[in-house]
């Protein structure tokens, strides 16, 4: 079976279901965006909301991602800083357990924190402060990390480090991966037009994008902007919420389902699509089923808070992409 390699921010997400829209205009947040902001910013941010119950979850786009594929069987790593801290050890006991083979450096500041607020309309609110993730650097990355990976994945918070990401995309070609890339956010998509354009045409084999962040790279709504990724990406992936998602390859288009899902919390959706995409793709599935275990993973995502699932969701999901397999 294939093997996938993942990196991004390795951060400790901190849910908290709002009850109204209060907060995220109190301390001017961008509803459904993300805000990287200093340690002070969360401690009032935490201070303020220090009546509603909180989860506590290892987090980061790609981390979820890796989750999602070793839930699914599949071996896989992952590349991150997290500090010498109770965030870090917990992010690292948890990949461990999860069967993630983690490659963490020690950075200096604090293990990053994501706090996500999540509105009753399902939406979630990023208040992000990177700590030591951001002290990933081009000189902690060697080829060595690379070897015996077939597909590596990475996550679009990733683009603003523009030396580390070109550093990644060339070593994961010279081990032989597919590159995917997940968006991940339509502003840093509008702050990295160029990078992205030169990354995407040179290294990446795989674009995943919802469909602001489809919008913000090319100008244009979800099945053109499909069709301009595609003229730089040999697989794309628009995600378009309730309407499902548009995948395209060569010249053949395929529009996936969603599943029918009780949503309380969007945290992970588009992370976990991924994880089942890459799963079905790793496995040689044919593309639309790719997409449909995509969407499976999505829709059950989004029926728990945060981007984790418990075991027995997970057996129940394994069961329904066999049968997917079977179909």
């Amino acid at each position: 079976m294939a093997k996938v390699l993942g990196m991004g921010n390795a951060l400790v997400d901190i849910i908290i279901r709002i009850e109204n829209e209060q907060v995220i205009d109190d301390f001017k947040l961008l509803k459904g965006g993300m805000k990287l902001v200093d340690p002070g910013f969360i401690e009032r941010l935490l201070a303020a909301c220090s009546h509603l119950p909180h989860d506590k979850a290892p987090g980061g786009s790609a981390a979820n991602t890796m989750n999602g594929l070793a839930n699914l069987g599949m071996e896989v790593g992952f590349i991150g800083k997290v500090s010498d801290d109770h965030f870090g050890k917990f992010m690292k006991d948890d990949m461990i357990t999860n069967g993630i083979f983690p490659i963490l450096m020690q950075g200096v500041a604090p293990t990053g924190i994501a706090v996500a607020l999540v509105t009753p309309d399902s939406e979630r609110t990023f208040a992000v402060n990177l700590g030591c993730a951001i002290e990933l650097v081009p000189d902690d990355i060697n080829l060595d990390m690379f070897k015996g990976f077939d597909y590596f994945h990475i996550e679009g918070y990733l683009v603003q480090n523009h030396d580390l990401l070109r550093k990644a995309v060339k070593l994961a070609k010279q081990s032989g991966a597919k590159i995917s890339l997940d968006l991940a956010s339509f502003d840093v998509v509008e702050e990295n037009l160029g990078f992205l354009n030169e990354i995407i045409r040179d290294y990446v084999d795989i674009v995943f994008a919802n469909e602001e962040e489809a919008k913000s790279f090319t100008g244009f709504d979800p099945e053109m902007a499909l069709h301009e990724i595609s003229r730089i990406s040999e697989i794309t992936i628009v995600k378009t919420g309730e309407n499902g998602s548009l995948v395209k390859h060569q010249d053949k288009v395929h529009k996936i389902s969603i599943i029918e899902a009780n949503s309380i919390d969007s945290t992970g959706a588009g992370d976990l699509y991924a994880a089942g995409f890459l799963y079905g793709l790793s496995t040689g599935l044919a593309l639309e089923k790719c997409g449909q275990i995509g969407s499976l993973l999505a829709g059950k995502v989004i029926e728990v808070l945060g981007a984790k699932m418990h075991k027995n969701i997970w057996q129940n999901i394994v069961e329904k992409v066999k049968e997917i397999e079977k179909a």
